[in-house]
């Protein structure tokens, strides 16, 4: 009944409108004759067309707020203006609530948890941060708060309080242009018009800083600020993220500290993408010598030394070791600490080392502690034991039987290794198909080269239990048609990474976590306690070398200049590569996020089969897979599957990076014979579907004229 009165109520008020002609109190004209005469009585029809307009989201405030400065100027303005649009916007507020809230909260109750959580907890702070910094339009905000849980005599105080200086700025405005007698450049010149556009101007950035200020003061409230610094940038973690974050403050002539518990160059180096390469490279040497007969190159029986290969594993790190050294950074005049660090306030950390332990303090923190590999806890694992990314590089007997949980990319590429390199390999995922992130006909291609690799892949499967049955480990896999017992040698866990959050005083400051446990950041990669920012895989996200680099940049720039302009992290353009064979490069969409999106494309396809370079290196699979905006030859993404395709990638990288389509790809000569004409021919397959016809026709027609 409540919500039929309040619909009954506001079809009156429209019906009312209109019959009124309520266009005429929109108008300056219209107050300013009546003002003249009836002064009262022009403030009072002001406020409730006000009240009305707000209430019921018409636009125009903004104009109804300048012409109340006009008319009635800065004083008398505010005062009305203040009232009027605090009450219309408190009265669309509980319209908003009577008629949509229980609905809405009872469909979409648990995706709202935890924004009602947090609106329950600082509703106030956030709505006086949207009102003072008009980012999302007045009435976006009167209508959508009517859905929060958040109480009405709340909405209306922070609401009064945090439009008034961005309303007083407005009407005085307003009571400037009121003051000219005619519109002509002297009368625009004036001091105080002149200031009052500098203020509007300006207004957003004063707004921002101060919440700024407000969020610090609330933050810092139970800390003891250090009166001088010891460091401009202390960066807590030396791997991808920790090193280009130290060595860019280090270039900008700031002092920084870099801290580093366990090895410089962080799991890229130690255990991650190094180690990884270097065992897909042995492998796939192995399986190219079992492959020479095919060309007439007979090499006999292929033996693998495996503790030989794990060598040289080792050895690919040392050698690159240097790259990511203490004696390097240190001569970049980056301070390296090799030590535990924990985070005592905002400013200060305590490192443990083994002389001793010590303090510093800096004007700002970059958290880059990484993550580390997920392990699930299924029964009897610890019993059979486990390797994992981390740990995998210490073994030394290749397994005859290997396991690996996981069919993701980090999983499938030690899965083809260790096949290749001798070992049989099932690979159990709970997906439907292993690669879960690419489109199916790359997945298809990948598939295919397991099977031929003697890959036994397990999809659609999950471990259940695992036990020592004497001597023998064994697995028992819940499968789709009933329960399977596997005997292996050695397990790796490859089901994902999970961030580290624990171990270095992120308690002692309150800093949030995201619902998965990566520490939260916005989009300057600053964390909940400003000043203190956080990059790489500690954040989620792109859990990529490449990634990490990329926002360290951003954190490190925000630090040491944020106060004089910040930059927001651009994740527009980010390649990534899958080193299977055949390789999986992409950048972009492909057309299982684009569908996901809603987003229209069209796709432009060619098979390397096609291609003179990859028929005689016999590499002559995969293809080159373009998304563009239909009708135009701009890029939304491109996916390569073949040979190579990491280094093919960096083509497209480029041209979506500058705005470039697949027209200047066409146009740009490609020397021949490389794998680098596929991206050319890709581009040519574009043009000729989409070749001017009608035009065409008639070219036809002149040249058999000129023919006669």
């Amino acid at each position: 009944m409540k919500k039929i009165i309040v619909l009954a109520l506001l079809a009156s008020i429209v019906a009312a409108l209109v019959a009124l002609d309520a266009q005429q109190y929109l108008s300056p004209d219209f107050y300013q004759n009546l003002f003249i005469e009836q002064p009262l009585l022009t403030a009072a029809i002001f406020f409730v067309v006000y009240v009305i307009a707000t209430a019921l989201s018409i636009p125009g405030a903004a104009a109804l707020t300048l012409i109340g400065g006009a008319i009635f100027g800065l004083g008398w303005g505010l005062l009305l203006i203040s009232f009027a649009s605090t009450i219309g916007a408190t009265l669309a507020f509980l319209m908003t609530r009577l008629l949509l809230k229980d609905w809405v909260q009872a469909k979409f109750g648990s995706y709202l948890s935890k924004i009602n959580q947090g609106m329950e907890k600082d509703g106030a702070f956030y709505l006086f941060t949207l009102r003072l910094i008009p980012v999302v339009p007045f009435f976006v905000i009167n209508l959508v708060m009517g859905l929060m849980p958040i109480k009405t005599w709340t909405f209306y105080w922070v609401s009064q309080l945090g439009m008034l200086a961005g309303t007083a700025v407005y009407v005085n405005a307003g009571a400037q242009l009121g003051q000219l007698n005619e519109i002509s450049l002297a009368g625009i010149m004036t001091p105080g018009l002149l200031g009052s556009f500098v203020l509007l101007a300006i207004f957003p950035w004063l707004a921002r800083t101060l919440i700024a200020q407000l969020k610090k003061r609330s933050a810092f409230k139970s800390y003891s600020k250090p009166k001088s610094f010891d460091d401009n940038l202390l960066v807590i973690g030396a791997g991808a993220g920790g090193l280009v974050s130290s060595y860019i403050a280090a270039a900008t002539k700031a002092k920084v500290t870099l801290i580093e518990k366990h090895k410089m160059g962080g799991d890229c180096l130690n255990t991650g993408c190094v180690p990884s390469k270097a065992i897909i490279h042995a492998a796939s040497l192995a399986h190219e010598a079992r492959e020479a007969k095919s060309v007439g190159v007979n090499v006999g029986k292929v033996e693998v030394d495996f503790k030989q290969v794990m060598q040289s594993v080792h050895t690919s790190i040392n050698d690159i070791e240097p790259h990511d050294s203490i004696e390097r950074y240190e001569g970049l005049g980056v301070h390296c600490m090799t030590g535990s660090a924990t985070i005592l306030n905002p400013w200060t950390v305590k490192i443990d080392t083994e002389q001793g332990t010590q303090t510093r303090t800096a004007r700002n923190i970059i958290i880059a502690a990484g993550g580390r590999p997920r392990v699930l806890p299924i029964p009897g694992i610890e019993d059979v034991g486990y390797y994992t990314s981390d740990t995998l590089w210490e073994i030394q007997e290749q397994p005859k039987t290997l396991l690996v949980i996981g069919g993701g990319p980090i999983g499938c590429e030690l899965a083809q290794s260790f096949q290749r390199l001798g070992s049989n390999v099932i690979i159990v995922d709970p997906a439907t198909h292993i690669l879960g992130r690419e489109d199916d006909d790359v997945v298809a291609q990948v598939t295919q080269q397991f099977a031929q690799d003697g890959i036994s892949l397990m999809t659609n499967c999950k471990p259940k239990l695992f036990q020592m049955v004497g001597q023998v480990k064994q697995a028992l896999i819940e499968t789709p048609s009933g329960e399977q017992t596997i005997e292996f040698d050695a397990m790796i866990m490859a089901v994902g990474r999970e961030a580290n959050v624990k171990g270095y005083g992120l308690d002692n400051l309150n800093i949030q976590l995201d619902e998965r446990g990566n520490i939260q950041v916005d989009e300057y990669l600053e964390t909940s306690m400003p000043g203190v920012y956080a990059v790489g895989d500690v954040i989620g996200g792109y859990q990529f070398t490449h990634v990490s680099a990329h926002e360290a940049w951003y954190a490190s720039v925000n630090a040491l200049f944020g106060h004089l302009k910040k930059f927001k992290a651009d994740y527009s353009v980010i390649p990534w590569a899958t080193y299977t064979d055949p390789q999986v490069g992409r950048v972009g969409l492909n057309e299982t996020d684009a569908k996901a999106k809603g987003i229209p494309f069209e796709v432009t396809k060619y098979e390397l089969k096609e291609l003179d370079r990859a028929i005689v290196d016999g590499q002559a699979r995969g293809f080159v897979k373009v998304l563009t905006v239909p009708g135009k030859d701009k890029i939304l993404g491109a996916t390569i599957v073949g040979a190579m395709a990491g280094e093919l990638m960096a083509e497209f990288v480029l041209a979506m990076r500058h705005g470039l389509g697949l027209n200047k790809i066409l146009g740009t000569i490609h020397a021949y014979p490389t794998m680098m004409e596929a991206n050319k021919y890709v581009a040519g397959e574009w043009k000729r579907n989409h070749a001017p016809e009608k035009l065409l026709s008639w070219v036809e027609k002149f040249h058999a004229w000129r023919r006669k």
